[in-house]
């Protein structure tokens, strides 16, 4: 009965948004909180689950079983499986061409097998995740140190972690809607050909902050080994600060100051449950003053573009693309309303980030200052029926993978970087962060690797 009951919900999921409910999506589900799960939650879902799953299950529990003896029993179960071999054998041989030419060609389909695939992939998740001991940190980077002049000002670095943005919709990279008209009035130097790591939060999240490329990246490295947070903290001249209006850093932040702001008991920008990303920035001037002497690295892990409630994921006053989906039945929706709402919540990111450029603007005499802004994946929006984002990363769509990206600095951080050298057009991956923020904050360490690091010249 559980097996026909969690089947008919990976059934709703696979139908609706066209998902593959893999290990990666298990393990995203599981990290989700109660907050985005309600956005997940439809009428549909409870008729899927009532009429797949509860009346299916009473009748099964109600069907009553006369077993024989075990002789019986045996003898039965083997004449029914040689008898289904038999079947199977015949229809595949039959039509051995068509069978095989179809398999070759549609290899992703094993995947949407119900209820086959999820339980294989519970058991994936189980073999990744469990550990039959205490996880063993590995340290990485204990050699680290900020190398700069003695009179050279301290530096102010805004990360800023998107959520969901897929880099087609930025008017940054020619989208036709006008979708960050803030930003394009900044000096930024946008990476209009960057990937990222992974489709989901869970994995893109640790993967894009860990020292392992994307190829080498699995879950149990991440958790097992420190990453780029601590070893900026190794150096003991960089404060570090974690505010979250997402889920949580994913493991991230675990051993650096780390605030939630997905309430309004720290939030003071909230309407209607829903917490605003502007809320991280309040508070953060006093943060700054009190690290004295001390370069700064403050990560903003926004909520963005969370779906599939695009549209409450942004203020009234930012509703200027319509009409707009007001559902999170994304199929009820014309792929222009979802679009309008999608690029609605980008609309107001603009202005969020606009709002944290202007708050580093106000150091411009006392600090060097730079605001980097990555999404964690990308977001498929009803093509080809695909909706959300999680697909296995080799079958995934490039609005999952193709993200966007962009850095402000103020004059004084870009000579020092030479930013006028930089190939923002490029092909870059999340896998560049790590040694791009060290070469930011001039460490040196063993673990620095000057190719991955965007903005290294011969002259650094």
């Amino acid at each position: 009965m559980t097996i026909i009951l969690v089947s008919s919900m990976t059934n709703y999921f696979m139908n609706t948004y066209h998902v593959v409910i893999d290990d990666d999506m298990i393990r995203n589900m599981l990290q989700t909180d109660i907050h985005e799960t309600m956005d997940l939650f439809s009428l549909n879902q409870v008729l899927y689950f009532v009429f797949l799953g509860l009346i299916p299950s009473y009748l099964v529990y109600k069907t009553p079983l006369k077993f024989g003896s075990i002789k019986i029993e045996l003898f039965k179960k083997i004449k029914q499986i040689v008898l289904l071999l038999l079947i199977i054998g015949l229809s595949v041989f039959s039509s051995f061409g068509h069978y095989s030419t179809f398999v070759r060609e549609h290899k992703p389909l094993r995947f949407m097998v119900n209820p086959a695939y999820w339980i294989y992939s519970i058991g994936n998740y189980i073999s990744a995740t469990m550990n039959t001991g205490e996880v063993i940190i590995k340290p990485i980077g204990t050699d680290a140190k900020v190398i700069k002049s003695a009179n050279a000002p301290s530096k102010i670095v805004i990360m800023i972690v998107g959520e969901a943005t897929r880099a087609d919709h930025f008017s940054l990279n020619g989208y036709a809607k006008e979708t960050t008209p803030k930003l394009q009035k900044e000096k930024l130097i946008n990476f209009s050909n960057i990937h990222s790591c992974g489709t989901s939060t869970a994995v893109s999240v640790p993967c894009m902050f860990s020292i392992y490329t994307q190829s080498q990246y699995n879950y149990k490295k991440g958790i097992q080994s420190e990453n780029i947070l601590d070893v900026l903290n190794h150096t003991n001249d960089i404060s570090i600060l974690w505010r979250d209006n997402n889920s949580d850093s994913k493991g991230v932040a675990l051993r650096v100051p780390y605030i939630s702001y997905k309430y309004n008991n720290i939030n003071t920008i909230c309407e209607n449950g829903e917490c605003r990303d502007e809320g991280m920035l309040v508070g953060l001037d006093s943060y700054i003053e009190e690290q004295k002497d001390k370069d700064i690295l403050i990560i903003l892990h926004q909520m963005g573009n969370h779906g599939p409630a695009y549209f409450k994921r942004y203020p009234k006053a930012f509703e200027k693309f319509t009409p707009v989906c007001k559902t999170n039945q994304l199929e009820e929706c014309t792929q222009e309303e979802i679009s309008n709402a999608y690029d609605n919540a980008i609309l107001y990111t603009d202005d969020f980030l606009s709002k944290t450029i202007a708050l580093l603007k106000k150091y411009k005499n006392t600090h060097q200052t730079a605001m980097f802004y990555m999404s964690d994946h990308g977001e498929s929006l009803g093509e080809n029926g695909i909706y959300l984002h999680g697909l296995p990363y080799f079958m995934a769509p490039s609005a999952q993978t193709h993200i966007p990206a962009f850095i402000w600095f103020n004059e004084s951080f870009k000579k020092e970087v030479q930013a006028q050298k930089i190939k923002s057009n490029a092909r870059y991956t999340q896998d560049n962060l790590f040694h791009t923020l060290l070469g930011l904050f001039n460490v040196q360490t063993s673990v620095y690797d000057p190719t991955l690091d965007i903005f290294y010249t011969t002259g650094k």
